[in-house]
């Protein structure tokens, strides 16, 4: 899951994407508002942490142009306007949720999976399919209730195609939401983490439609 970050203050920047970057996310960090609107509008993210108080361009303003261009991911606004007008505003301007400065770094990570959660479809922090399933709140992955263990970027891999189950994800589009800008980022790379994985949670879990992409399915398609 790949999340982009916009704030310009540089103590509470490194800290929001430490701790997305601890709980299994990806991060992306923009420290004003016409860098957040460039990236937002063309790059694609599972979720945009969203400060206000921006230089060169609002927060308010970043947001209303990328709902005005049809982009859709889930915004958290994260702001010292703490008064109510302010969170109705930043709510009708395409919000999908608001928390104020200061806050505590957990109730910004289970806000942060919840929007995602429901951007997919899901309700429950425990998202299965067949004998697959994932624990979002304690990024745990499970076969038949037994915890496995894997590594950070197995993780992201299940949990990214367990969120959008029964949807084929292009090889590109993972490759996209799966790794740092740093990171190896090739299909070679990505097949090499399925198979991995396949030898841990089973060779049909993850299927593979070929010229497609990948699929985690809760039945036969």
């Amino acid at each position: 899951m790949r999340i982009l970050v916009v704030e310009d203050e540089p103590t509470i920047a490194t800290n929001v994407s430490t701790a997305l970057e601890a709980s299994g996310y990806q991060t992306r960090l923009a420290t004003d508002g016409e860098e957040a609107w460039f990236l937002g509008d063309t790059e694609d993210f599972d979720l945009v942490v969203l400060d206000l108080g921006l230089p060169r361009m609002d927060g308010l303003a970043v947001l209303k142009r990328w709902r005005a261009e049809g982009r859709q991911m889930p915004v958290l606004i994260l702001t010292a306007r703490g008064a109510w007008p302010e969170r109705v505003e930043g709510i009708d301007a395409g919000a999908d949720d608001y928390l104020a400065k200061p806050f505590r770094i957990e109730e910004l990570i289970a806000r942060v999976r919840a929007l995602i959660r429901r951007s997919t479809g899901h309700g429950s922090p425990v998202i299965e399919s067949g004998p697959l399933a994932i624990d979002t709140r304690q990024m745990r992955v499970m076969i038949n209730g037994a915890s496995l263990n894997v590594s950070p970027l197995e993780y992201r891999l299940v949990a990214y195609l367990l969120h959008h189950k029964n949807r084929v994800v292009p090889p590109g589009e993972l490759i996209e939401h799966l790794y740092g800008d740093d990171d190896a980022r090739d299909a070679n790379a990505l097949e090499a983490v399925v198979t991995r994985l396949r030898k841990k949670i089973g060779a049909d879990v993850i299927q593979t439609r070929r010229g497609f992409g990948y699929v985690v399915a809760d039945g036969p398609e």
